[in-house]
């Protein structure tokens, strides 16, 4: 059922291509291995979007595409190299071996990302702000962490962290994601993102940090477009339980009631 049945079609495409000596397109010209995979991923991922999404995906950007794909694959374990945020085996560290930075974010073998985003004429170095690919790993980033692409704190003058003894989380670049919705540069140049994703994600971050009135305003200007809708409940099944991106998403989605969208 579900990803397990559409990942299963791998091995039966390999068996079927093994058969033959050779195979061609009409034209005559040869298909080799690696273009075949190419497009039998390309079949997988037009069928498991079409899963997702509930029909046509046509509305949607090709981060969302990935984004879908990324978190669907992580949940069939089609690799079986996925990991969620912090998850480590405790077993596999040294008591005396140093300790080493943990990767945040939903993470897949740099391999799987590439067929991946490749079945999806997608280019993964053509996303940075949603991306990651650092040696043979590749990394969705947390919401969090694209929350200075999204809000606009890129243009924003460096600004030393206050101590606060509040537990908040704190992103790459030193600053929580409180102080970086609430800076000044939110007010001049935050605007809604120019792809349905990006626009789901600042939802989630708003309603992450409590700004209530801000997402009831933005929800209203955006939320009249029903992809917008369609993707969020999507990321809301796709998204691990128990993650801040689930209960952010939970939170836009329970907003469109009250509002009457």
């Amino acid at each position: 059922m579900g990803a397990d049945a559409i990942f299963s079609c791998l091995g039966p495409a390999l068996e079927i291509y093994s058969r033959y000596s050779s195979v061609e397109k009409s034209s005559g010209e040869q298909v080799s291995l690696s273009d075949y995979l190419v497009e039998v991923w390309a079949a997988v991922s037009r069928e498991a979007l079409g899963t997702i999404f509930s029909g046509d995906t046509s509305s949607f950007e090709e981060d969302a595409r990935l984004t879908a794909m990324w978190l669907w694959t992580l949940s069939a374990g089609a690799n079986g190299n996925g990991n969620h945020k912090d998850d480590e085996d405790p077993e596999e560290e040294a008591i005396d071996a140093p300790a080493k930075p943990k990767l945040s974010g939903f993470i897949l073998e740099y391999d799987a990302a590439r067929k991946i985003s490749q079945g999806l004429g997608v280019r993964l170095e053509n996303l940075p702000s949603l991306v990651e690919i650092k040696g043979d790993k590749a990394r969705l980033l947390p919401v969090s962490e694209r929350a200075p692409y999204l809000l606009g704190q890129e243009a924003a003058p460096t600004r030393k962290r206050k101590k606060d003894k509040t537990k908040q989380m704190i992103l790459g670049e030193g600053e929580s994601l409180a102080e970086i919705i609430k800076s000044p540069a939110i007010e001049k140049t935050f605007s809604p993102g120019s792809t349905i994703l990006d626009r789901v994600h600042q939802a989630m971050l708003l309603f992450g940090e409590n700004r209530g009135e801000a997402l009831k305003s933005f929800l209203q200007e955006t939320g009249q477009d029903q992809s917008f809708w369609s993707l969020a409940q999507a990321l809301n099944s796709l998204y691990p339980a128990g993650s801040e991106e689930r209960r952010w998403v939970e939170g836009v989605l329970a907003r469109k009631k009250s509002l009457g969208l």
